[in-house]
């Protein structure tokens, strides 16, 4: 038996989300969860929150999008935080580590820019593996699981209380 050269890894870029990505984002958004996500109560927190560019990424591999994680400034029961949501990976490139990849990235730049947690809507089993736990007293605007309601904590605070606007 004789073994195949392994394709070497690619060279990924990560760089913020810029204006220019919209179009490439959207199509990907699309891609990964049809117009149902306009539905889900992520969404509705999206409609109140402030985008952090400055927080969110895409990763590149040789200008093709690869995938992206977009962070939002809310506040849960008054505490300052934010709010992760979409995070979609393009289907040829899932199984191979990259949504961690970006929510490690994202989690680090919300941590270095002093804030206190990142909140989002997902599955307990992916996102525990990069320290998320249920947040079980957050109460967001609609109906949702609330085992699906995760929290990374960068600070001893309450995350608690229903997510609204920062004031």
């Amino acid at each position: 038996m004789s073994l195949q050269p392994c394709r070497p890894a690619p060279a990924l870029a990560f760089v913020n989300e810029a204006p220019e990505h919209a179009q490439d984002i959207e199509a990907l958004l699309t891609r990964a969860f049809g117009p149902g996500r306009f539905a889900k109560v992520s969404e509705r927190v999206r409609e109140f929150a402030e985008f952090a560019p400055e927080l969110s990424f895409c990763a590149f591999e040789e200008g093709r999008l690869l995938g992206v994680v977009r962070m939002w400034r809310v506040a849960a029961g008054g505490q300052p935080i934010v709010f992760l949501g979409p995070l979609a990976v393009d289907e040829t490139d899932r199984k191979n580590g990259l949504g961690a990849l970006l929510v490690e990235r994202a989690c680090a730049a919300a941590q270095a820019a002093g804030e206190a947690a990142v909140l989002l809507v997902g599955d307990l089993p992916f996102f525990q593996r990069v320290g998320f736990s249920v947040a079980p007293d957050v109460v967001l605007p609609g109906p949702v699981d609330p085992k699906r309601v995760l929290v990374r904590k960068f600070a001893d605070v309450a995350v608690t209380g229903a997510v609204a606007p920062r004031a």
